[in-house]
């Protein structure tokens, strides 16, 4: 057994390497020389895992200098930080901040300002503390993170620290809610000495110990402020509260080399959960193509020689079989143009997928760069608007279309505008909720500009060439008058096959789609794109071969109407996923108001919208493939 997988396990010994082992780098380093002022930067405050009953309860997030929450502000205002595309469309909103930090200089104790909160400001505040918000700082590149042991014992870095904290230690009261005004930085640095002799030191770790103290201006101390008392500060709803903004700073000299300082961050809390998965999916892969190949090696070898020795102007009524429906398999389907615009979209989202997942894979793609995620996305499914206008013209010319001035408009519009449309009107309860996720409208009209500036030509330049491409010719004549179908077993159906099929595939995804979940919800950094890579390719061979199997038995009961339900089969993936966000969301999450809730099943519905198209479409062509090549091995006289 060893001997034949050898190739393939040098294949995933290969791959897991590169899972594991390969470094994400980053910008070009910033070195510091002592007592040089190093920026630190505040973005928005984000919720995070309520420890009580382990539950998200909200997804929306707030902008730091938001008016309600009262934060200290540099002086002349904060100043917006500029911010990649992507950064902005996940939410990011990065501005400078009052505090100052010098490379190698110890502060303990520093005044940064005083603010009064009113009952009304102080309410919102505390329902946020209630709601285990998180800060997000960054100092050099590197978020303020919270030192964190996970259960096999290691520490690790979880970015972001809470705005509050709240007491139930005491049973029969009511649990005491604290705010944090002081803050604990302890910050390391690498030190390098360059040539004659001059010393640089580079931030290669930030940590943030947050505290809730009741502290006061005192001119006479070192740095302005009297940190001395124990007692926290409690937020009072009915009356002004006084809350003076301390922090202290502690360099701390480390060995860890800039290059590995996002080691730290990039944790993984347990990964044989991830080769469980992978291994899993193998099997079920090793095991469908294993069916593909029985089905093709020796059912359609003895079907393709049986058929081919028949007469069909004699017994051939008398058979039945998959060769019974050759007349009418290359039938046009309803509704051509709309498939051929799916197929179109699907084939651009495939390669922007594969795309961006191996620019992850090689490490473009860096932490430290945030947004550039989102930002390659964006761009490649720009730049691969060509293919989506080629893959939909030559389909539909296929397909025998005729209206093609329509296909050509609708190709870069209909999936786009949809897409666009549902993100607009999410985004409206954003706005009103004062969210910082709100996209502003600039960003709104660069994105049209952007798609109708590159996109549009680029999606109306592949349909001109698809069009004067020669159609793909059927390797067998079509009836004019089309064969009565016979009656179809329960399995055969369209709801029962795609229950069947979907599932599959959805099972190669389950685990790494968990941990994306958890990314893009917990406003986490998602990083395991060797894991991805590999599940990626294995999602495909699952779509592909599933969907083949049930195509061949739905033949071989004499069904023709094979293009969408070869679509919705592979398709029907999605179905999963959107029910796998539901049960996320019954299980996970305890979103309170309207907007969260509006917003956590409107993003999942569009992401099991675009899984739809990507999967059905890996499914109409692997099954294309395989109906073109069995009906052309066969003799039609």
């Amino acid at each position: 057994m060893r001997t034949p997988l050898g190739p393939l396990g040098l294949g995933i010994l290969g791959l897991s390497s590169l899972a594991s082992a390969f470094y994400l780098p980053g910008v070009a380093p910033t070195d510091y020389k002592e007592k040089d002022k190093v920026p630190l930067f505040v973005n928005r405050l984000t919720p995070a895992l309520v420890s009580s009953d382990q539950q998200l309860h909200s997804i929306v997030s707030y902008d730091y200098y938001h008016p309600i929450l009262g934060f200290c502000e540099p002086e002349g205002g904060p100043k917006q930080v500029s911010e990649s595309l992507g950064s902005i469309l996940f939410g990011d909103r990065i501005f400078t901040s009052p505090f100052q930090l010098e490379m190698g200089q110890n502060q303990t104790c520093k005044k940064l300002c005083t603010k009064t909160y009113s009952g009304h400001n102080a309410n919102f505040v505390n329902r946020r503390i209630w709601q285990n918000f998180n800060f997000n700082w960054l100092i050099d590149g590197l978020p303020a993170a919270t030192r964190t042991l996970d259960d096999n014992g290691k520490f690790f870095y979880s970015q972001g620290f809470p705005l509050g904290e709240v007491d139930v230690s005491e049973e029969g009261k009511n649990p005491s809610v604290y705010f944090n005004n002081h803050y604990d930085f302890f910050i390391d640095y690498h030190e390098l000495v360059k040539r004659g002799g001059e010393k640089r030191y580079r931030v290669v770790g930030v940590v943030v110990q947050p505290k809730s103290k009741q502290s006061k201006p005192d001119s006479k101390g070192t740095f302005g402020a009297d940190c001395s008392s124990e007692k926290k500060v409690m937020l009072d709803t009915k009356e002004d509260t006084e809350v003076t903004f301390t922090y202290s700073v502690y360099w701390r000299p480390s060995k860890t080399a800039w290059a590995t300082r996002w080691d730290q961050y990039l944790h993984v809390f347990d990964p044989k959960i991830h080769w469980f998965s992978l291994v899993n999916s193998a099997i079920i892969v090793v095991f469908l193509t294993g069916m593909v190949v029985m089905v093709l090696l020796r059912a359609l070898r003895k079907d393709i020689a049986r058929y081919n020795q028949l007469d069909l102007n004699e017994d051939v009524q008398d058979d039945s079989g998959w060769k019974l429906v050759h007349g009418d398999v290359f039938r046009a389907p309803k509704n051509p143009m709309l498939l051929s615009i799916f197929l179109g979209s699907g084939a651009q989202l495939f390669f922007m997928t594969g795309a961006t997942i191996a620019f992850a894979l090689l490490g473009f793609l860096s932490p430290s760069n945030r947004g550039s995620l989102g930002t390659i996305m964006i761009l490649l499914y720009t730049i691969f608007g060509f293919i989506g206008g080629y893959v939909s013209a030559r389909v539909y010319k296929t397909l025998g279309g005729d209206a093609w001035k329509r296909n050509i408009v609708f190709t870069p519009v209909f999936i786009p505008g949809v897409v666009f449309g549902t993100f607009f009107f999410l985004n409206l309860f954003l706005v009103f909720e004062g969210s910082s996720g709100a996209v502003p409208l600039t960003t709104m009209i660069a994105l049209i500009g952007i798609w109708f500036v590159i996109s549009v030509p680029l999606s109306f330049a592949g349909s001109w060439f698809g069009f004067r491409a020669p159609a793909f010719e059927s390797p067998v004549r079509t009836n004019q008058i089309p064969r009565q179908i016979p009656p179809q077993v329960t399995y055969l159906r369209p709801i029962p096959s795609m229950l069947l099929v979907g599932i599959l595939p959805f099972g190669a995804i389950f685990v790494e789609l968990y941990f994306i979940m958890n990314s893009i919800w917990f406003h986490k950094v998602y990083y395991m794109f060797g894991f991805l890579f590999i599940c990626y390719g294995i999602m495909i061979v699952t779509c592909s071969t599933v969907t083949i199997l049930m195509i061949y038995f739905l033949l071989c009961s004499e069904n023709y109407h094979w293009q969408w339900r070869a679509f919705f089969t592979s398709g029907a993936c999605a179905l999963y996923i959107f029910l796998n966000a539901i049960f996320y969301w019954i299980s996970k999450l305890s979103l309170g108001g309207l907007t969260s809730n509006v917003l956590y099943l409107g993003y999942s519905a569009l992401i099991g919208f675009l899984c739809f198209i990507l999967t059905g479409t890996i499914g109409f062509f692997s099954t294309w493939m395989f109906v073109r090549r069995i009906y052309a091995s066969i003799k039609i006289d």
